[in-house]
């Protein structure tokens, strides 16, 4: 007769109808989710109490920090009566199209970009030193410049929020085309496809979470830049809001 000995390995335990060797019960993921999601609920619960308790001490300035209260009750009202003769919707619409039309021209500029400087070394030479030139500068450094040359309508709102998301989602691009796996390229290659086929089956799906990633960068970039955007000759918006509510 024949004995077989099965060790218990760390995180295992013996199954004793057919003494297999089987993982632990792992917490499942639903449990985590419902955890964190307590933790984030009263960590909100948690601000809001001190922020009220701040604001009923007057520790701060009521016209600088009004109670939760108060900036409910004043949303209800600029969101029912509008605020300098447009509705809330109306301004947040305004100051939508504005990031979705930057986010248009980022993306439509800044993929292509991403691509030559990660496929080309030409193309890196290129378009690598002017992103860094632009990179490091504050994209309201611009405004005034783009004022000049487009004047203070929506053009230059839209160009100066396209600048700041340009160079996030370029390098990000760049970024995720250099981390793509040579061998998928040698085998979609080894099966005949052509360099445009490698760059749109290979290379762009392996590289969207890349870019997906540099999109929200961008869009972090564009929204702060936006509000300030606005604060010039703008008749519509949320920046033109905070301005004229100073």
């Amino acid at each position: 007769m024949t004995v077989t000995s099965y060790t218990e390995r760390p995180g295992h335990k013996i199954d004793e109808a057919d003494g297999l060797s089987v993982p632990w019960s792992r917490p499942s993921p639903k449990r985590k989710g419902v955890s964190a999601r307590a933790v984030s609920a009263v960590t909100i619960l948690v601000v809001l109490a001190l922020w009220a308790l701040s604001a009923r001490l007057q520790l701060v300035s009521p016209v600088f920090l009004p109670s939760p209260i108060a900036v409910w009750n004043k949303f209800i009202t600029v969101a029912r009566d509008g605020f300098v003769d447009a509705t809330l919707l109306q301004h947040a619409v305004a100051s939508l199209w504005r990031v979705f039309a930057a986010l248009v021209a980022a993306l439509a500029i800044g993929v292509p970009v991403g691509l030559a400087i990660g496929i080309s070394a030409i193309g890196r030479g290129i378009f690598d030193p002017l992103l860094e030139f632009l990179r490091p500068i504050p994209p309201l450094a611009y405004l005034p410049l783009v004022i000049i040359w487009f004047g203070i309508g929506e053009p230059s709102k839209i160009l100066v929020i396209a600048i700041a998301m340009l160079a996030p989602v370029a390098l990000s691009t760049a970024s995720g085309v250099r981390g793509v796996s040579q061998e998928r390229i040698n085998a979609a290659r080894s099966l005949g496809a052509t360099q445009r086929q490698v760059v749109r089956h290979v290379v762009l799906p392996s590289a969207l979470p890349s870019i997906l990633t540099g999109l929200r960068i961008a869009l972090g970039a564009g929204w702060s830049t936006l509000v300030a955007a606005e604060l010039v000759a703008a008749t519509r918006g949320l920046g033109f809001m905070i301005q004229s509510a100073a």
